[in-house]
């Protein structure tokens, strides 16, 4: 356990990756936000997107957490079980705090109409509607899954190099248009539209912590046999 520790440690020891550009990102994206709410003139209430912001960055975080600390995990005798937990425990550290100040920004908004433009960044009703505590843990599986994807990706990277990473790119692609062309092909659009309003932000957010799972299993296996 404290080998594992000493990961978490190594891994906020790059305060710039784990704190400062994800704060950067998330007091920038709320700030631009804010003054194109306050530009535009509306009766009802606007919504905007830029929260995924610093979500979208855990992705580089999740690669950058492994490569550039697994050399020095490896040259301090870590094993990669360690090294594995030790960064997902820095991650789920890091989404815990973004997703504590989603919803505190979510509240604050709430009650001050918007902060007095009646724009929304952190109070969407998808996701808020259902509770607080449901809008935390969507947002914190929301940065964990992206941090994730980043690992995994950088994992097949360090473990077969660029052209199998480039290539596994490409599959993902073509089998993500290819599910598309089916769909449009059996004219099913409303019903995976119903199905997704269906399960609601709690329903949507454990699909989408499977989904981390199986990832995250897949990266420690690649893991197993990468070298630095």
């Amino acid at each position: 356990m404290n080998r594992t520790l000493n990961v978490v440690r190594l891994q906020f020891v790059n305060k710039q990756t784990f704190l400062w550009i994800p704060l950067i990102v998330l007091v920038g994206a709320f700030v631009i936000a804010l003054l194109v709410f306050s530009l535009i003139p509306a009766d009802g209430p606007m919504y905007s997107g830029a929260a995924q912001a610093p979500l979208w960055y855990f992705a580089i975080i999740g690669s950058q957490a492994l490569t550039l600390t697994f050399p020095f995990a490896q040259a301090m005798s870590l094993t990669r079980r360690e090294f594995y937990l030790g960064s997902l425990a820095a991650a789920a550290i890091s989404a815990a705090a973004m997703a504590t100040v989603f919803t505190i920004g979510a509240a604050l908004e709430s009650a001050t109409d918007g902060f007095g433009t009646n724009g929304y960044t952190f109070q969407l009703p998808f996701l808020t509607e259902e509770g607080w505590w449901v809008a935390w843990l969507a947002y914190f599986v929301i940065a964990m899954f992206f941090f994730v994807v980043g690992f995994w990706g950088a994992t097949i990277y360090v473990r077969f190099r660029g052209v199998v990473f480039a290539a596994v790119l490409v599959g993902i692609a073509l089998l993500a248009v290819v599910g598309a062309w089916l769909i449009s092909r059996m004219d099913a659009w409303p019903r995976v539209w119903q199905w997704l309003a269906d399960q609601g932000a709690l329903g949507l957010t454990g699909w989408a912590a499977l989904l981390l799972v199986l990832l995250a299993g897949s990266s420690f296996l690649t893991l197993r046999r990468a070298t630095p």
